[in-house]
């Protein structure tokens, strides 16, 4: 640490305190990350997001750089990045060393300078569109699409929520049915609020195959042509925060897809999409902790400088009371994401996804309602400036505006807290039975 630094405006082992967690090759990382982050996305985050939108020489830099795969959950897909000629990090971190951590220190700099829109705009895609065709894909499927999809030449997103489906995936209804020959999937429905549609070229996209009322049991995955393919149609929607993320909606109307861009087994795409929660929510929730502290870092700095009634406010008890109350908070969510991070390194994919899933689920949901303190503390704080979208309490009133695209998409808040009991519960029954053979054997 070369300077004083305002309170709650960096997370602890960034201020110099001890971490049983982080190594030297995470400290490399961050400092070099950090400098190729601000220079080429957050030197002009705000002006992008107040137009709605990222040059696509954003996303070209990035790609060229190898900065979007950072984004994919550890490990990193080796041997796929050596066969294509990549064998570090920003010249320096092998991508066989790549671990949950320095996925975790990436997300965090990602959203450093609080919103979510500029970073989600060219990492969401590939953090969970690209993950299931890597996992589950054909060989041949992934020699078609991978290649492009990490190198950056082509993009891909996630489409799995429809206007009447969210949280529900159970429930979706866009159909794909094969043709008279056999050689086609033939895609109907519609897809919404999916994160990049706009700009990508495939979709890694939820449709019914199996009959109606099937449920989870009739869920498939196919990589769907999205970006000038017949009967595909895509338009942005205007949301509220997170604006240049490009949420999109998409219309499929008898979209003609190759029967071999089916990612893995016919109706088998519930349980492949479950994989990919533990790395989603965590994601979600490490960007989510850095804007709860963008936001309260800048009440901090402004309480300090900011008089009334004669005093700084930073003097008032009751100023002091809601930081205490926001920053207690943040700082035992950020040690519970980097807890996360850790476990994430230690076990198996299989293990975690069982161990870890309804914890995941809670650590999404909590990082959205600490999200949510830190965020009224910032504008309340403020006072006028907080709810004035220029001039110094701007970000406390762009970053209020960011707390529902926290607390809704990956699985809406209660969903998941109901979701993170019951998986509890189950894992709870599941343990006490193997207990129960066991005695019985005994």
């Amino acid at each position: 640490m070369t300077n004083a630094q305002i309170p709650f405006s960096e997370p602890p082992w960034l201020t110099g305190l001890p971490s049983p967690y982080f190594s030297p090759s995470h400290f490399k990382w961050q400092a070099a990350i950090r400098e190729f982050i601000t220079k080429h996305l957050h030197s002009h985050a705000v002006e992008w997001e107040q137009a709605e939108t990222l040059p696509p020489t954003v996303f070209e830099e990035f790609a060229a750089a190898g900065m979007l795969l950072p984004a994919l959950p550890a490990p990193l897909p080796v041997k796929w990045l050596k066969k294509l000629g990549i064998h570090t990090l920003l010249g320096d971190l092998p991508v066989e060393e790549f671990d949950s951590l320095h996925g975790y220190i990436y997300g965090d700099e990602m959203s450093r300078m609080g919103l979510a829109g500029p970073p989600g705009s060219l990492t969401t895609g590939i953090a969970f569109g690209v993950p299931l065709i890597l996992k589950f894909g054909s060989e041949q499927l992934q020699e078609r699409y991978i290649p492009d999809l990490l190198r950056g030449k082509k993009r891909a997103c996630i489409a799995i929520t429809e206007p009447d489906a969210g949280s529900d995936v159970a429930g979706i209804t866009t159909t794909a049915v094969k043709s008279e020959d056999g050689r086609e999937w033939v895609v109907n429905g519609s897809k919404k609020w999916i994160t990049n549609g706009i700009w990508s070229d495939y979709a890694s996209m939820a449709v019914r195959t199996g009959p109606p009322g099937s449920g989870a049991a009739g869920i498939s995955l196919l990589v769907v042509p999205l970006k000038g393919h017949p009967g595909v149609s895509m338009r942005r929607l205007k949301v509220a925060g997170q604006v240049s993320a490009g949420t999109t909606y998409i219309e499929l109307d008898d979209v003609r897809v190759p029967i071999e861009n089916l990612i893995g087994k016919e109706n088998h795409g519930m349980r492949y999409i479950m994989t990919n929660f533990n790395h989603e929510r965590l994601a979600v929730a490490t960007g989510t902790t850095r804007q709860a502290r963008v936001a309260l870092s800048a009440a901090f700095e402004y309480v300090m400088k900011r008089e009334a009634f004669g005093k700084a406010l930073i003097e008032q008890p009751v100023v002091r009371h809601r930081l205490a109350k926001a920053g207690a908070a943040l700082e035992s969510l950020t040690a519970w994401v980097e807890q996360f991070a850790y476990l994430m390194t230690k076990l198996p994919e299989e293990e975690a996804n069982v161990k870890l899933g309804g914890l995941t689920a809670l650590l999404k949901a909590h990082a959205g309602m600490v999200f949510k303190e830190c965020a009224d503390t910032a504008v309340l704080l403020f006072g006028g400036n907080g709810f004035t979208r220029s001039g110094q309490g701007m970000i406390a009133e762009m970053l209020y505006r960011e707390v529902p695209g926290t607390r809704i998409p990956g699985g809406s808040e209660d969903v998941l807290l109901d979701l993170a009991v019951r998986q509890l519960v189950k894992i709870y029954k599941m343990q006490t039975k193997l207990l129960e053979k066991g005695s019985a054997k005994l």
